[in-house]
């Protein structure tokens, strides 16, 4: 193949600055001659041993490398998954001060799995990838994936779910999104990155079994079905290697297994080596301390291959790698030029957030509240006038606006109803690696809010987390509400019982008093720009809740399984001694029962479930099963109900969770409406991996599938055979 001459890459980088020039809302720029996938290997050969490092490093802190005496850009990166981060200086964490990084502020990630919608899933990538165009970024850091192993993990807020099958439905569509525009997708952080404590030191040890079971299926399905451009390499160990240099997850599963062509980066100071890391699969390393060129894959990998201790074909292979990406994105002709905060992206965060709402009590059908029935409304709490775009450690989003709850809640009723709002609680400071003290509740904030609820009808009493307390790098310490919250409900309830509970939060919380006492509880997130909107929303009936939660409320933090084996969090390792029961696997199988189950979500309606019915009784791999149930809204609202459908191994020769979801359906149903529900469920999904062939296999014998409203709350049932 013939080396394309400096000449005629020129123009094309000439044009791709002029490019990188426009302005959100004007027509993308069309690069006339633009490199072609089948230049790379020549583009490979006219670079310098030195110019081929530089593609290999970060040239500021969200930038790596380019040639531009080949007309090769620079990647730009885009940190997420609440939205686009706003812009900093090139080379630190300081905010660049810019007027117009303003963008759309996207619920969290497990509100988007409380939803269980995967066209929303995708709607959230597209949006957010139409974003990062809009601020000139190739590669956005999202999805984050990780499984929520322990409900203490501060990075909870971020990731979707415990179940790896309702991760994979929400993963693969949000890549897909996000690269439906030209952007790449960095599909974080692989693998096993389930706590904050000690993350960049300790090492996970976990069965081969749980890890393709549990740990893998989401990555794999990403990187597979979603083709993923790149993929983030995680802080800790794996089996006493760095993820970032671990040639079983980088090279043996990742590149030969599944089959991934795309650039393997590392977390931000998350590189530990230069020739491991070089030989075991990372091509990108991000956010090392320190100049530029004494990074690890600088001047040392440079020197590296001088001396012999790295092949040059290795680089070239990396190189590659990064020139095929960037061909999707940074050199791709005709990409869209994005856009900001548009009426589209608004609706979308809206949808996420009004789906994602969970009923979790509504006991004297207290709600939905009907506007003009009430003559005043107390709003009790400090997170009804909260923002939770940003805050704490870690990625934040500089929203162009986000609508708290105190301002939904007059909009939507403060016409004809009077709003006494009062704090009601301070929330202390949080100091990264202390615990703070107990906390009291602030006798002024009390009288207030006490005085407001006495001269109110009823109470809307905001509670729960925010960004400060839920936070990257710290892991939460129990499940207590924060800032003496319990004490606060306690004192509102005992004056007036016509309260609704509001918890802000994102990840499980110590709701036991609450769930007993009070008669009316709802759950709500970190739910984006029009979060207050979605909230009213859903109070006044316009909204008929329809969130499912996605992970387990455990009654106490020793139920849960890293806990009640002690392997949470571990010193220098973290024996992931529960294997294949994680969240509802474990107390299904266990006979624990839970707060609040995996998939639990009331709704203002009442649906009835007919009989399942299978289009056959036997089955053989390679065939899948199809499954069909009538849903009956029997109440007065329309509504919409996620049925689930888990498959329980009748006669199972090995152990097996007591029962696993394989399929679910989101539906709307008007009132007294029926609608038929059916899924598709592969033979070849009801295998086990079996650790002594490496193989899955699929047992033949029978199996239970059953229809449920969450993994409690079982329907119905029927048997199928599998020959």
């Amino acid at each position: 193949m013939n080396i394309i001459p400096y000449r005629t890459l020129l123009p094309a980088f000439l044009v791709f600055i002029l490019c990188s020039a426009y302005q959100p809302g004007k027509k993308a720029v069309t690069l006339p001659k633009p490199v072609s996938a089948k230049s790379i290997d020549s583009l490979v050969k006219a670079m310098t041993l030195e110019e081929k490092i530089a593609l290999l490093h970060g040239s500021g802190m969200f930038f790596s490398g380019g040639v531009s005496r080949l007309g090769i850009p620079e990647l730009t990166y885009a940190d997420g998954p609440l939205g686009i981060r706003e812009e900093g200086e090139r080379a630190t964490w300081n905010s660049a001060k810019w007027t117009t990084d303003s963008a759309t502020f996207f619920p969290n990630g497990s509100a988007l799995a409380a939803t269980w919608n995967p066209e929303l899933a995708y709607r959230y990538g597209a949006a957010m990838g139409e974003e990062a165009r809009a601020r000139k970024k190739d590669i956005l850091l999202a999805p984050a994936i990780n499984i929520t192993r322990t409900p203490l993990n501060g990075r909870t807020f971020e990731y979707l779910s415990e179940d790896p099958f309702l991760n994979t439905l929400l993963a693969v569509p949000s890549v897909k999104g996000i690269q439906s525009q030209d952007v790449a997708a960095c599909v974080k952080h692989f693998a096993v990155n389930n706590q904050e404590t000690n993350r960049g030191t300790v090492n996970v040890e976990v069965s081969e079994r749980a890890l393709r079971e549990i740990y893998f299926p989401a990555f794999k399905a990403s990187v597979q079905d979603g083709n993923a451009y790149t993929l983030m390499a995680a802080y800790n160990k794996f089996r006493g290697e760095y993820c970032a240099e671990s040639d079983y997850l980088l090279n043996k599963v990742l590149r030969k297994e599944w089959g991934f062509k795309g650039l393997v980066m590392s977390d931000w100071s998350g590189t530990h080596s230069t020739v491991n890391s070089a030989k075991y699969g990372l091509d990108i390393e991000m956010g090392s301390d320190g100049p530029f060129e004494s990074w690890f894959f600088a001047k040392p990998l440079l020197d590296s291959v001088k001396t012999g201790k790295v092949d040059v074909k290795l680089i070239d292979e990396k190189v590659r790698n990064i020139l095929g990406v960037m061909l999707q994105t940074s050199m791709k002709r005709n990409r869209p030029a994005g856009s900001l905060n548009t009426p589209a992206h608004v609706k979308t965060a809206y949808d996420i957030a009004a789906e994602s709402i969970v009923l979790l009590k509504n006991e004297t059908k207290l709600l939905p509240l009907k506007a003009g029935t009430f003559k005043s409304i107390a709003v009790i709490g400090d997170n009804a006038t909260k923002t939770f775009a940003r805050g704490g450690f870690g990625a934040g989003v500089k929203a162009r606006y986000e609508v708290t709850i105190l301002e939904g809640i007059k909009s939507k009723f403060g016409k004809n109803t009077a709003i006494n709002y009062a704090r009601g609680y301070a929330p202390a400071r949080i100091v990264r690696g202390q615990t703070p003290a107990a906390p009291k509740l602030d006798s002024t904030l009390l009288r207030e809010a006490l005085a407001a609820v006495k001269s109110s009808d009823i109470t809307i009493l905001c509670i729960g987390s925010n960004r400060e307390y839920e936070t990257e790098a710290t892991d939460r310490t129990n499940l207590t509400l924060p800032y003496a919250q319990q004490a606060l409900v306690d004192a509102v309830t005992a004056i007036n019982p016509n309260v609704i509970v509001l918890v802000v939060a994102a990840a499980p919380y110590d709701l036991n008093q609450i769930k007993q006492v009070n008669r009316t509880v709802l759950w709500s997130w970190f739910n984006g720009s029009e979060n207050g909107n979605a909230v009213a929303d859903v109070l006044s009936g316009k909204i008929n809740p329809s969130g499912k939660m996605p992970f387990t409320f455990p009654k106490k933090l020793e139920d849960s399984p890293a806990h009640a084996l002690n392997t949470f969090p571990g010193d220098a390792n973290a024996d992931y001694k529960e294997g294949i029961l994680v969240g509802y696997r474990w107390f299904d199988t266990k006979k624990i029962d839970p707060l609040y189950c995996f998939g639990y979500g009331l709704s203002y309606t009442n649906f009835s479930y007919a009989p399942i019915s299978t289009n056959k009784k036997v089955y053989h791999k390679g065939e899948k099963i199809t499954a069909t149930i009538k849903i009956k809204n029997t109440g007065r609202y329309a509504g919409k109900e996620t049925v689930q459908f888990y498959v329980s191994d009748l006669n199972s020769k090995v152990f097996k969770a007591e029962k696993q979801l394989k399929a679910f359906n989101k539906i709307s149903i008007s009132p007294g409406k029926e609608a038929t529900v059916s899924v598709n469920i592969k033979v070849d999904d009801l295998a086990y991996f079996d650790e002594k062939t490496n193989t899955w296999i699929v047992e033949p014998g029978n199996y239970k599938l059953i229809a449920a409203s969450s993994s409690k709350d079982l329907r119905q049932s029927a048997v199928i055979s599998v020959k």
